[in-house]
């Protein structure tokens, strides 16, 4: 059987995204200031960062639920200025509708943008498949596991085919072994797709497993949870608050000797 339609459309070229001198932060208290960032259709960027450091709230302006106060995000060279679908969110929490079933949570951004009954099935079905949890269609998010319960949210994510995927800590509440899995099927499931991912971990070696560069955020002084004062010295590049990026070799598996990037990345944190 051939794929279903709205899968086969994300052969479309990742999303470009651009940062643009942006400031973010809540009421008074700035977040990150001055941000800078390109990033490439297609490639995995992984954010990291101290506690507070706003890696969730560079990710909640990519997607467009969060304004800049200061600068532009462009998607493809567009102004974001609110949510899309080529731009979908995976969550630490699952954020699945309770009352739906694996099949029915997976459809629903099909069901939203329109597509018809038998081939958003199909669609969610394959996505289903390939996460690894077919014949599990009909469960309800509570007779899941945490693990079964991120996997339905990457199917969902991905089923609907968008052009960017915008990932905050997804594997954080999982045990070790539930989540080197899941960074497997990531790998996995990344070689299918040209989609460009934004993926933030506290995680170095989780980075270092799945990213084509990655991004450390800066640390100022006197910075508190979701809240940031002065200006933190030895900032390079012209990044603003972007402390520095790396770019990390290929191909992107545990036993590729990341030593150097590893205590560089510490470092910086």
């Amino acid at each position: 059987m051939s794929a279903p339609a709205v899968e086969t459309a994300r052969v479309d070229a990742g999303l470009a995204i651009r940062l643009e001198g942006v400031s973010l932060g809540y009421g008074r208290h700035a977040v990150l200031e001055d941000l800078r960032l390109d990033i490439a259709p297609g490639e995995v960027l992984v954010i990291v960062g101290p506690s507070g450091s706003g890696k969730s709230t560079v990710l909640r302006a990519i997607a467009g639920l969060l304004a800049p106060r200061a600068g532009r995000v462009l998607a493809e060279g567009v102004p974001v200025t609110g949510p899309s679908p080529d731009r979908a969110m995976v969550f630490q929490d699952d954020a699945l509708l309770p009352w739906r079933t694996v099949l029915r949570n997976v459809e629903l951004p099909l069901r939203i943008r329109g597509v018809p009954r038998r081939e958003r099935r199909a669609a969610a079905e394959s996505w289903i498949a390939r996460v690894g949890l077919a014949g599990c269609e009909d469960r309800l998010p509570r007779e899941l596991s945490g693990g079964m319960r991120q996997r339905v949210q990457l199917a969902r994510s991905l089923a609907g085919a968008p052009r960017a995927v915008l990932m905050d800590e997804p594997f954080g509440a999982l045990d070790a072994q539930t989540r080197a899995g899941m960074q497997r099927l990531l790998l996995d499931v990344l070689r299918d797709t040209l989609a460009t991912v934004v993926f933030v971990t506290h995680d170095v070696d989780e980075a270092l497993l799945l990213a084509d560069r990655v991004v450390v955020l800066g640390h100022r002084e006197g910075q508190r949870e979701g809240h940031r004062e002065g200006h933190r010295e030895g900032q390079r590049g012209g990044h603003g608050d972007i402390a520095t990026v790396l770019s990390v070799p290929h191909p992107r598996t545990p036993d590729i000797d990341r030593a150097g990037l590893r205590a560089r990345i510490i470092e910086e944190l």
